[in-house]
């Protein structure tokens, strides 16, 4: 292997682990679209063997050229052999990488694909583009999700190697970081934070230390390659703008309206016949019916077989509401295991029911409380999310459908629940189930009142669950609510008192999370009402929401705040309802049409002694702010998409003012002239397309600009014969007889540009900044080294 063939692949090995360390730090562009970083170990395996696998397949074909060779000739057609051959190796490692970690089973030693272990591997891909329609950002770690995830940053790896390695275009090969960043920029709802944004710009300044140290590397005198100078200087400066740019504009561009790959569940369209609880729906479609709608029949072990949960609704946004989190998609019904179990092994009252759907049709089943066991066609297509306790679909519905479940229905005393300790508030589940916008200060103020004194959860919980059952309180149910006026839904429905179950729920498990214990709202159906065969019916009617509260060591405990009718409700020992509150008027059968809304008259309200009456906040007058900040930063956007060109431009223009040779600066000076629309004949020598460029920067030589004549005329005509003599010195002379490029020669670059920049057009100078067509020209050269790396390498 000759000296030069062990110093290029000397070279290739550093761009490898400056491209594979890139590629690393712009996967962290991915940090906030998870909500764990368990998809970190298999995106750093497959980018490290994707490198790994890069470089063995080039020294092994330096290896083989050296030994099929006598003379350490390489013949380029084996060249192009090898860098064609390395990227297609590299997605051979890369589908090697993602056998072993997602499907092991049927591989050759649990690592080499066949055709059974690509089968299962498409399986999960499958799942996980299943799983991107499910969840919103941040997401579960889904092992679909993670599967897609590595595969997108092995291909990432894959395009920043071959460019940056085998087309020796290190910082073309930046724009494979852009495709990383792009993720949370288009999912993440907010801001994405620090780490995102400095850590792909930190790659992408390395991608330039790179590109800069193999240029001057490569023509420094006797090999030696400098380990800094100009072109890391660069490097930094530009990695230190990228940085600032990303935090100052991304802190102000206007962001999704809704983080998610699709949206997730809950944020597309319901069911068009109207017989599904839609997460993101109100229930007030179902309620309002002229006539209910028969939905499920219910046969059950026990007399009260409780509540029929569907979804529960965990994410609370003040202008939104309650909405569906993400589900966890990896535990189907056909498992052998216990579905659900309620904490520390405790007992509870064993339930069993077959269900059957009659007019209900939707992708969640209703099961009882803590299924243990579900039993349904197709049960692979069901899944179960341990964390909300639900049931739901893929590719399948509950139309037509019959299934039985097994469950054990907690039954806690109030005793039990009085006794029950506070939770740590640094526990993930804590955070999650307690996490709130901004209230209104009059809800905070109502919480504070009702919890004063209270030491345990289980006291926090009855105070605020006693203010909305409480008769005196004034809290009627109806179907036809007045709109509020203070632009904060929760804050009117305190104030008002008055409103149908969802409003209910959503109102007391907001207060017990500002009480701070974790509370979630549930969507389901009661029980349904008596049949002659002892059956029960369950109509639309039954449609339902109510209040999940989690108690240490006991587990989601229902409360039901609502004031429906007794024959409806289920019976709560550790919640009882008043006698009285048999208010629902679905249920009278003298009752008259809902009326029209009418705004009732504070005056008869009835007002609680004790607790002050929440007031509409009164309306901001800086309402203005948010658009005027979402208006300036999408102008920001366009001014920094429109400036990427100039800021390329600058870029190039520096790396050939620090390479310093007499061939950098005569092609910066015919980049400048293209620019400016001269365009210069290749097979004319440097000193006829000095005297062109010498008479097109002279007064009258077609500029319009006669304040500026005599700057043109300066000293330009000997700036350009002395970089066009530099030029031919060191293309025609003999190697070692060329002096060093001095100052001087930078300078006459800098009076030659003002020349021509003085001597153009307006316009001309004007699109030579925000549109410069040498970069084009450049692009366009780049293509073919793209396409055979190896085989130019080779030629350069």
């Amino acid at each position: 292997m000759t000296s030069d063939t062990a110093r290029d692949l000397l070279r290739d090995a550093g761009t490898t682990v400056a491209a594979a360390v890139a590629t690393a730090l712009g996967t962290l562009a991915l940090v906030p679209v998870f909500t764990a970083g368990d998809w970190r170990p298999p995106v750093l395996a497959a980018v490290v063997a994707v490198a790994a696998g890069g470089l063995l397949l080039r020294v092994a074909g330096a290896a083989l050229a050296d030994r099929l060779t006598s003379d350490g000739a390489v013949p380029r057609w084996w060249t192009a052999l090898v860098a064609l051959a390395v990227p297609f190796g590299q997605l051979v490692v890369l589908a090697c990488v993602l056998t072993a970690l997602f499907a092991p089973d049927r591989a050759w030693g649990g690592w080499w694909p066949t055709g059974g272990s690509l089968g299962d591997l498409g399986t999960v891909m499958a799942e996980g583009t299943v799983e991107m329609a499910e969840q919103a950002t941040p997401a579960l770690p889904l092992t679909g999700l993670v599967a897609l995830t590595t595969l997108l940053a092995g291909l990432v790896a894959v395009a920043v190697d071959v460019v940056a390695v085998g087309a020796r275009q290190p910082a073309l090969a930046g724009l494979g970081l852009l495709v990383l960043f792009c993720v949370p920029v288009s999912t993440v709802t907010g801001t994405i934070g620090v780490l995102p944004v400095a850590a792909p710009a930190a790659g992408l300044a390395l991608l330039l230390f790179a590109d800069q140290h193999r240029r001057l590397g490569r023509r420094s005198p006797e090999g030696r390659r400098p380990l800094l100078g100009a072109g890391t200087l660069t490097a930094v400066r530009t990695g230190a703008a990228a940085v600032v740019l990303g935090l100052v504009v991304g802190a102000v561009v206007p962001t999704l309206t809704e983080g998610g790959f699709s949206g997730g569940f809950g944020r597309g369209g319901g069911s068009s016949t109207g017989t599904a609880l839609d997460p993101a729906a109100a229930l007030q479609g179902q309620l309002t019916r002229d006539e209910p709608i028969d939905l499920l029949r219910l046969n059950a072990s026990v007399p009260d077989p409780g509540y029929l949960r569907v979804v529960a609704l965990e994410v609370y946004d003040a202008a939104e509401g309650w909405s569906i989190g993400n589900l966890d998609g990896e535990t189907d019904v056909a498992d052998d295991a216990e579905l659900a179990t309620l904490p520390g092994r405790r007992g509870g009252r064993p339930v069993d029911a077959l269900v059957t759907a009659l007019g209900h049709e939707d992708r969640f089943l209703p099961v009882l409380y803590v299924p243990q066991s579900v039993d349904v066609a197709e049960p692979d297509h069901w899944r179960f999310d341990p964390g909300t306790g639900t049931v739901f679909g893929r590719d399948v519905s509950t139309a037509e459908q019959t299934w039985s479940v097994a469950a054990i229905e907690p039954r806690p005393t109030a005793e039990e629940l009085a006794a029950a300790d506070p939770l740590p508030p640094e526990l993930p589940m804590v955070q999650r189930y307690t996490a709130l916008p901004d209230l209104d200060p009059s809800v905070d103020e109502l919480v504070a009142t009702l919890t004063a004194g209270a030491e345990t959860p289980y006291e926090r919980v009855q105070a605020v669950y006693g203010h909305f059952t409480d008769p005196a309180n004034g809290y009627e149910y109806s179907l036809s609510t007045t709109p509020g006026t203070s632009g904060d839904d929760l804050a009117d429905f305190l104030r008002l008192r008055q409103g149908y179950c969802e409003q209910y729920a959503g109102a007391m498990a907001a207060l017990v999370r500002a009480a701070g214990v974790p509370a979630r709202v549930v969507l389901g159906y009661t029980p349904g009402t008596v049949q002659p065969d002892g059956s029960r019916l369950i109509t639309s009617d039954d449609a339902h929401a109510w209040v999940e509260v989690y108690f240490d060591d006991l587990g989601w405990i229902p409360y039901d705040p609502t004031p429906i009718d007794l024959d409806r409700a289920v019976e709560l020992p550790w919640a009882p309802r008043p006698q009285d509150l048999e208010v629902d008027p679905r249920t009278d059968p003298t009752t008259a049409p809902l009326p029209a809304p009418t705004v009732p008259t504070p005056q008869n309200q009835p007002a609680p002694q004790d607790v002050p009456v929440p007031q509409a906040a009164p309306q901001q007058a800086d309402s203005w702010v948010p658009t005027a900040l979402r208006t300036v930063g999408l102008v920001l956007a366009v001014l920094a998409l429109a400036a990427v060109p100039a800021g390329l431009r600058v870029l190039q223009r520096r790396r050939r003012l620090a390479t310093g040779s007499p061939a950098a600066l005569w092609d910066e000076l015919a980049a400048t002239a293209l620019d400016l629309g001269r365009t210069t004949d290749p097979a004319r020598t440097p000193r006829q397309v000095a005297e062109a460029l010498t008479e097109a920067a002279e007064p009258g030589g077609g500029a319009h600009r006669p304040g500026r004549r005599a700057v043109a005329g300066s000293g330009v005509a000997a700036a350009v014969t002395r970089l066009a003599r530099a030029e031919e010195a060191a293309s025609y002379a003999r190697p070692g007889s060329v002096p060093a490029v001095g100052p001087e020669l930078r300078a006459d670059l800098a009076t030659a540009r003002r020349g021509l920049l003085a001597a153009a057009p307006r316009g001309a100078r004007l699109r030579a900044l925000l549109w410069p067509p040498s970069l084009l020209t450049g692009l366009r050269a780049a293509l073919p080294r793209l396409r055979w790396g190896g085989w130019t390498a080779l030629r350069d």
